[in-house]
């Protein structure tokens, strides 16, 4: 049996980091669900510019979009959109059979925005209803400024991919707004079950201190973290808190496992998947990481729901000088720099592209 079968039935869901119009219209995706055991798919817009950049299927509609005057954002999230939805309709059969649990896509909003609730928020509302799908998240970064929009998205009955975690402290902070918008609609008397999933980021923390730790200490970081922060969740669903929302029929804000693709070329190219397999949980994973997965035949072992030893390797990494709340911060800020850079490389590619075709037509 295949490792991503296996995952599957451990209870942790496998998604698609990863969103093309090839993908789509080769059937590759379909195969994906239907052989490896993929249940759900998320993109940003370093994934989308790299898409529209390096492949010709979207040179047609662009120009067929051309005379409608719209600026490159517009015409992008037309695109985006278009790519989107068609993959939240493969997807839909996976929701309906999990009730709502499973068979999500999600969507960014600009990241520009990430320092900016207000905006933010207006965004999320405007794409979710554009998209009219149900099972639609929409990505909004867990800065202390997005703090509030995805409280409001949620109250709003947005559903919600909270991105860019790197700690424990960070993920706690979005699972409390995530349970603050839950809250006030049992308050207003609405439905509370609103999906949302909390992203924390794995391998970048390794990418952060490489050369700067002992060699014992080699790609251990981005795991503990991500051991810590599983505690941390663990704990959060079992309080009384969540379990007063849970029976007033709230859903769970499950755990996303992001950036889990090996970035070291002497690892194993599984590396963070086996070590982060756990029920009730998610990870979405690069296609070439799904594509090794696929190739073994074992996992290894549970993630603990204890941490295991984490802090114990957490404690060996601030005795070697790194200052992990400091680092989160840090990594955290680069995150939505680097987005906001991929953002304005896809807006980039999109006028160029405009150009062009219009020339030639």
């Amino acid at each position: 049996m295949k490792a991503t079968q296996l995952l599957h039935n451990l209870g942790q869901s496998i998604w698609l980091d990863n969103i093309t119009r090839d993908l789509l219209d080769t059937g590759t995706l379909k195969r994906y669900i239907d052989e490896l055991s993929v249940t759900g798919l998320t993109s940003n817009p370093t994934i989308f510019e790299r898409a529209i950049k390096n492949s010709p299927s979207y040179d047609v509609p662009i120009r067929q979009k051309l005379a409608s005057g719209k600026s490159d954002e517009e015409l992008f999230f037309d695109l985006a959109l278009e790519d989107i939805t068609r993959a939240a309709d493969l997807f839909q059969p996976i929701h309906d059979r999990t009730n709502t649990v499973d068979g999500w896509v999600s969507l960014e909003v600009s990241p520009l925005l990430a320092y900016d609730a207000e905006s933010t928020l207006r965004a999320a509302e405007g794409l979710f209803a554009r998209a009219n799908r149900t099972n639609l998240f929409i990505k909004i970064p867990g800065t202390k400024e997005g703090l509030p929009a995805i409280e409001e998205s949620i109250f709003s009955g947005v559903p919600v991919n909270v991105t860019l975690l790197f700690s424990r402290e960070q993920y706690l902070a979005a699972a409390g707004a995530f349970l603050r918008g839950i809250e006030r609609r049992l308050e207003a008397g609405l439905n509370p079950n609103v999906g949302s999933v909390a992203s924390v980021f794995v391998s970048r923390w390794d990418g952060a201190v490489e050369g700067k730790v002992p060699d014992t200490l080699h790609n251990q970081l981005g795991i503990a973290v991500a051991k810590r922060t599983y505690k941390a969740a663990r704990n959060l669903l079992s309080s009384p808190r969540c379990q007063r929302v849970y029976n007033l029929g709230a859903r769970p804000q499950r755990l996303l496992w992001a950036s889990t693709g090996t970035k070291d070329p002497l690892a194993s190219d599984i590396l963070y998947v086996k070590a982060l397999a756990a029920p009730f949980t998610v990870n979405t994973m690069p296609e070439g990481t799904l594509k090794a997965l696929a190739k073994y035949r074992q996992l290894g072992s549970i993630l603990p729901a204890d941490g295991g030893n984490c802090e114990e390797v957490l404690a060996q990494f601030a005795k070697a000088g790194v200052d992990l709340d400091e680092l989160a911060v840090r990594l955290q800020e680069e995150g939505a720099e680097s987005f906001a850079k991929s953002w304005k490389e896809l807006m980039a590619v999109i006028a160029s592209k405009s150009a062009v075709l219009k020339k030639a037509s």
